[in-house]
C-alpha cells in the first residue's frame, strides 16, 4: 500500500489503518515501513510518484488525491473514494497586482503547483 509522504492526507490514511487494527512502524523518514501485525508494507512517497509506483506494480493500493489522478492518472482506476482530505483551493497573486474579482484572471498565465517552503 502507498499514500502521500506527509501532511493531512497522510495522518488520515494512517488513521484508517489505524481504525483496522493495522498498526505501522513509523516510517515518515524512510521510503518504506512494515506493519508489525498485518502481511503488509507502506510507502511514503510524493503525491506526484504515485500514480507511477502503481503502473508499474510497485504498489498494489494507493491512497491519493483526486487532483493527482486528473493530472497524472487518468489511467487508474478509483475503487473507493474515502471522503476525508477536503481540497483548500487559494489563488495567489503578487501584492502589487490591483485585485478585485475572478474576472482579473481571464487572459493570465497560471501555475498550478508552487514548491513547498519550509
Amino acid at each position: 500500500m502507498q499514500f502521500k509522504k506527509q501532511g493531512v492526507l497522510n495522518e488520515e490514511s494512517i488513521d484508517i489503518l489505524k481504525d483496522c487494527g493495522i498498526s505501522i512502524d513509523n516510517g515518515r523518514d524512510q521510503l518504506k515501513a512494515s506493519s508489525r501485525n498485518f502481511p503488509m508494507e507502506v510507502f511514503y512517497l510524493r503525491n506526484g510518484d504515485i500514480p507511477q509506483y502503481l503502473r508499474d506494480g510497485v504498489v498494489d493500493v494507493a491512497i491519493i488525491g483526486e487532483n493527482v489522478l486528473i493530472e497524472k492518472g487518468e489511467d487508474i482506476i478509483v475503487a473507493e473514494k474515502l471522503g476525508f482530505s477536503k481540497c483548500k483551493v487559494s489563488l495567489a497573486v503578487p501584492k502589487a497586482m490591483k485585485y478585485t474579482s475572478v474576472e482579473d484572471f481571464e487572459g493570465k498565465t497560471y501555475c498550478h503547483f508552487l514548491p513547498e517552503y519550509r
